[in-house]
């Protein structure tokens, strides 16, 4: 009482920061560093220089772990173990909740619809006003099965009462079981109709014309028949006959037909588990069409055939979400006003968001990363809680300049609601609203992990550092545009919300397509280019490989460098592979322990017996060039470039790969790096790395400055420029503008998002991009350039 009558401040009141003291994680070098809280900070520097170590390795996950022990023992027994980051304090922090880039699990029955409860809303609204009213809310949900149940049904009293054919309502469409797809085989790429089985009618990888596969079916079908005029009786037993016993050169073995065989032996299984060649079988024979008995919808009829004014709940589920509001604003019926405005909330935040063109079906696992971090956004915005730390990891990624205004104002609402909110990215339009800048760096790996910079925007501007210096640099439009030597046509193109586009891409030259977010670049790029003769794809997707997978074993560096400890200590290569003959059998060579915990997260510890290098002792003492086999795998690329480029250790074919993953900006990456711990951009880059030796003639790259600091872009764009000075064509899309400024070519989609995009709005070089000034993109171009 006295303290407000003197005005003197509460106590509670003066912390306002977070302290973070001697922060040692990864490669941070004893950081310590004082944030604001209910401001908005974010964290710079290049990729590598320790950003995530500091905001998600130490500050966050601390967050994390604390309250974990919050939770009573028992249900701590089946969470994970979290070890305490290392650092030496930590105090002020808040509830941290992380908003990442991870795309969101690619379940079958996930949707955009089900992760936000935009279906749960939806189904309770034509459970109470949907007209002919046929039950309650699961009658709506593609997830749950219509079923039927005789028997005796005891209430919550005891009380038993016998129920004959009592009708369970789910919405589950039976033939498809709520997938919407069906899977069908593609006959012609497994039978040659034109062949008999002596002649090799049968094309599936194994079964040869003269081999034991083949023979039981020559015994039930003529064998010199071509399959085409086999009777319709011989050509069921042929494909789909029952398992029986038949006698193969007197040997009594079991026959079924080739569809159930190969189904039961190839198509059950998971296809990485499988040998590549089999793999690509399936790939090929497995083709997913609609569910022709709900018409992809996932709905039973009983669910489709009820309707609010028309509408059934699937061709809501069907519409853009800006269709969706527009439809719910049409509502108007007191006993569901709360509904409706809970989802005329959730669809206006959608919009806000810049997904508007997105629809309640789409599958949560085809959203990409930049999409799914904000689905997850969506579910925040309209939470009561304050007080809280939201951390994002590059919230502008697959952003055009015009929506990150959007987001950038998103951003600034959630700090004005009283939160803390951490950003890491690297786009200077993002730094500019910052109210605190921690500048990390100077470099990235070994080199980084220090503080370069702290403070606000005015003061990185002016400060000496690499993001001051890069902050106010603008790239230049290129003085002569180099001319195209051909073009690949794409006609009618009409995948996802394209409206026929017929479009010349031209060839040699280096082409940008961009436009807003959702206006259909991807849907034109990958749906008509991608997978055509001489084109290479590098796309942002995981890379192929378990946990024992590191840059190292995909780039095959490791190879060579094996065979060279080999040779230079008269051993076996195999001793230097930690999953061969070298590995240390506590962890089997994984360098952790992992615990599997059922339904929770997989728990990785770190190997007491080899400290997490993976390799039996005996194999360390190996040593070539001064080096063990770990402490190599333990150089950054830039360190193993050097290392291995001169002196004894001098290795060509290592120097040659590490050159290429110097040159896609991954210098700092570790050799022996998990693969799993890298991003998407990273990803990405290690791929392109890899690609740069084909003989593709058309490369295909999406977003590759997706977590590259402003200094790394003019690298790349020098990549760029090498590869079609080499005769390659590029095409990139893109909304970065130092890569549209840097283009020859440029290929503009819109004018908006989803039924409002989808057609060519430019076509041409950018300087005439930016005098035309007729679409988003040219404005923005031109005010980047400052033209």
């Amino acid at each position: 009482m006295n303290d407000t009558d003197s005005g003197a401040a509460h106590t509670a009141d003066t912390h306002h920061s977070i302290r973070v003291e001697g922060a040692r994680e990864n490669n941070l070098q004893d950081v310590s560093v004082e944030l604001p809280k209910r401001r908005l900070t974010v964290f710079t520097g290049v990729s590598g220089s320790g950003k995530s170590s500091l905001v998600f390795g130490t500050i966050a996950a601390e967050s994390r772990r604390l309250i974990d022990e919050t939770y009573s023992t028992f249900v701590q027994g089946f969470m994970p173990n979290l070890p305490r980051p290392d650092v030496d304090v930590l105090e002020g922090l808040t509830t941290a909740i992380m908003v990442d880039q991870e795309r969101m699990g690619a379940n079958a029955r996930s949707t955009l619809g089900t992760v936000t409860d935009a279906n749960a809303m939806l189904r309770g609204l034509f459970s109470r006003i949907g007209e002919p009213h046929i039950g309650g809310p699961t009658a709506f949900s593609f997830n749950i099965p219509t079923s039927k149940a005789s028997g005796v049904m005891t209430d919550a009293k005891g009380e038993k009462t016998i129920v004959k054919d009592a009708v369970y309502l789910g919405g589950m469409c039976a033939d498809c079981e709520g997938r919407g797809t069906v899977s069908d085989l593609d006959l012609a790429q497994i039978i040659d109709e034109s062949k008999s089985l002596e002649e090799g009618a049968i094309l599936v990888p194994g079964y040869k014309a003269d081999g034991w596969m083949v023979a039981p079916f020559k015994v039930v079908v003529p064998s010199d028949v071509p399959i085409g005029q086999l009777t319709e009786e011989q050509r069921q037993e042929l494909l789909h006959a029952e398992q029986r016993k038949v006698k193969v050169e007197n040997i009594n073995v079991t026959y079924e037909g080739l569809i159930p065989k190969i189904r039961k032996s190839m198509f059950s299984k998971d296809p990485d588990s499988l040998q590549s060649h089999l793999k690509a079988f399936v790939e090929r024979v497995a083709v997913f069409a609609p569910c022709p008995a709900c018409a992809g919808t996932r709905l039973n009829e009983s669910a489709r055939s009820v309707k609010i004014g028309g509408i059934s709940i699937a061709d809501v589920c069907a519409m853009q979400v800006t269709d969706a509001a527009a439809w719910v604003r049409t509502i108007d019926n007191p006993g569901v006003a709360p509904l409706v405005a809970g989802l005329l909330h959730l669809f206006d935040s959608f919009v806000e968001i810049g997904l508007g063109y997105l629809s309640l079906d789409r599958p949560s696992g085809t959203l990409s990363g930049g999409e799914a971090q904000r689905t997850k956004m969506i579910r925040h915005l309209g939470s009561a809680l304050t007080d809280v730390t939201y951390v994002f990891d590059e919230p502008t990624v697959g952003l055009h300049p015009h929506d990150i205004e959007r987001m950038n104002k998103l951003l600034l609402e959630l700090r004005d609601k009283g939160n803390t909110v951490l950003v890491v990215e690297h786009k200077p339009e993002t730094i500019a609203i910052a109210d605190h800048v921690v500048d990390l760096g100077p470099r990235a790996g070994t080199e980084g992990g220090a503080i370069c910079f702290e403070g606000d925007v005015a003061g990185l501007q002016a400060s000496d550092t690499l993001t001051g210096h890069h902050l106010d640099h603008r790239a230049e439009l290129k003085s002569k545009v180099r001319s195209a030597k051909g073009s690949l046509e794409i006609r009618g193109a009409n995948t996802h919300n394209l409206q026929s586009v017929d479009v010349d891409i031209p060839l040699g030259v280096l082409t940008v397509v961009t436009g807003v977010a959702g206006s259909g670049k991807s849907s034109l790029i990958h749906g008509s280019l991608a997978g055509g003769e001489g084109v290479v794809t590098v796309d942002q997707g995981a890379i192929k490989g378990s946990r024992r997978s590191n840059p190292a074993t995909y780039t095959g560096l490791l190879e060579p460098i094996r065979k060279a400890f080999a040779k230079a200590n008269g051993v076996k290569p195999a001793l230097f592979s930690a999953n061969s003959e070298g590995a240390c059998p506590t962890c089997n060579g994984n360098g952790q322990i992992f615990t599997e915990l059922g339904f929770m997260e997989t728990v990785a510890t770190p190997c007491e017996d080899c400290g997490g290098k993976r390799f039996q002792a005996a194999v360390l003492e190996y040593r070539f060039g001064g080096l063990n086999i770990a402490e190599v795998l333990d150089l950054s690329v830039e360190e193993a470039l050097a290392f291995f480029s001169d002196g004894e250790a001098k290795t060509p074919a290592v120097a040659k790969i590490l050159e290429r993953l110097k040159d896609v900006g991954l210098g700092y990456v570790r050799l022996g790096q998990p693969l799993n711990t890298l991003s998407g951009g990273e990803r990405q880059r290690i791929k392109l790395a890899m690609h740069m030796k084909d003989a593709g003639g058309t490369y295909i790259l999406d977003e590759p400055t997706t977590g590259l600091h402003l200094a790394d872009v003019d690298n790349l764009l020098a990549l760029l420029d090498r590869l079609v000075d080499a005769g390659k064509s590029v095409i990139v899309i893109e909304h970065h503008q130092a890569v549209m400024a840097h283009a020859d070519w440029i290929i503009d989609l819109g004018p908006g998002a989803g039924q409002d995009g989808g057609r060519v709005v430019f076509e041409g070089t950018p300087a005439e991009l930016i005098a035309d000034r007729s679409t988003l993109t040219g404005q923005h171009l031109a005010d980047y350039v400052g033209g």
